[in-house]
């Protein structure tokens, strides 16, 4: 099977492409002795991914009930499921746990806290922490860290955090800065409990920049990290991977020619690339996606998408598009804003390597 045999628009995967990004994060980690990475598979959601990410079913990072159920029968048992944890979920965690698993759970909320330790059923927490990305946690020198781990006692694994802001950063040095402050805010924390008393296993920080750009992991146990595996329009401009590194692209076949305005129509628009605009603010803003070759090259120079309607996408060239290899049925592929959220409209991989010939196709989960 090659790329002219498949259905568009679908999700293509190139395999050296990924390896090489693992290979860089792995390589990034091991800078700092005793550090274990614990990949997001929140982009991936792929158990083959996940050999290849965190292989021997090593430690992961799950956003879904459904990934930890997912992963969980792939074998993948030490888990964290790094989103807010509410009571009604905690019995489908504590009956993975029970079926072998070791999944924890995050909270900031002490009434969350008493809820997991009053459930009967195995379950351990991690205490979310806020070091500035404004999101989810609680302040490294706040009570309320204290409270959460008192009413979460010996139910408490540990520590967690994720620089969310470091996509703020346009720099190496932005980047090494955040990193910093990350690391700094959730030792803060561990170090606090563990002056009150209790028990500290885990300190948890990541973001796919912080990972790469942190100079000092010292008093932390473990990174996060998981858009780096596939890279997108966004993450190239922030550093995370060369331009040129990014694994996961849309294959669209172009439905509509118009040269009057110098654009044409694929097949793939909201739907399939997601309305994400994460490259608005970014020095170059790349609209929907960059429209590639069937190769995967820039071959028509920043051609981007523009607009975007259900199933449209509509390409505009910052000089002449060449009609001429652009005829209604060409193939081409698109390069995401945000390959998080592209590829959730899918439920597959269509794996290369390289080249047409279409080498695997690897199933993924979706929904909740």
């Amino acid at each position: 099977m090659t790329l002219d045999d498949l259905t568009t628009p679908c999700l293509v995967l190139d395999l050296g492409i990924l390896k090489r990004n693992l290979a860089a994060m792995a390589a990034a980690v091991a800078r700092h002795p005793g550090l274990t990475l614990r990949p997001h598979l929140k982009t991936a959601k792929s158990r083959e991914v996940a050999r290849l990410a965190a292989p021997d079913c090593g430690p992961i990072t799950v956003s879904t009930l459904a990934e930890a159920r997912y992963f969980a029968e792939g074998g993948w048992r030490d888990q964290i499921y790094a989103v807010g944890i509410t009571p009604r979920k905690l019995d489908a965690v504590a009956a993975l746990n029970a079926a072998g698993a070791e999944v924890k759970v995050i909270t900031d909320d002490p009434e969350s806290a008493r809820a997991i330790a009053a459930h009967p059923g195995p379950l351990r927490a991690l205490i979310e922490v806020d070091i500035g990305e404004g999101r989810g946690g609680v302040t490294p020198e706040s009570d309320a860290l204290l409270a959460i781990a008192a009413a979460l006692g010996p139910r408490l694994a540990g520590v967690l955090t994720h620089a969310g802001h470091s996509y703020l950063g346009r720099s190496a040095e932005d980047m090494v800065a955040v990193a910093e402050t990350e690391r700094a805010g959730v030792v803060r924390a561990a170090e606090r409990l563990r002056a009150a008393g209790h028990r500290v296993e885990i300190v948890s920080l990541g973001s796919s920049p912080t990972a790469l750009h942190g100079r000092s992991m010292a008093g932390v146990t473990e990174v996060r990290a998981g858009v780096y595996m596939f890279g997108d329009l966004f993450q190239a401009q922030l550093g995370t991977h060369a331009a040129q590194d990014i694994a996961v692209t849309v294959l669209a076949s172009v439905i509509g020619r118009k040269p009057e305005r110098n654009a044409v129509l694929l097949d793939a628009g909201a739907l399939a690339l997601s309305k994400d605009r994460s490259t608005e603010k970014a020095p170059k803003d790349y609209g929907f996606g960059l429209m590639l070759d069937r190769e995967g090259r820039r071959s028509f120079g920043e051609a981007i998408l523009t607009r975007t309607h259900q199933e449209h996408g509509e390409v505009q060239g910052d000089g002449p598009l060449p009609f001429e290899r652009l005829p209604i049925g060409a193939l081409v592929r698109v390069a995401p804003n945000h390959t998080c959220l592209t590829a959730a409209a899918h439920d597959r991989y269509h794996v290369v390597e390289g080249g047409q010939e279409v080498i695997a196709v690897w199933d993924r989960v979706n929904g909740w």
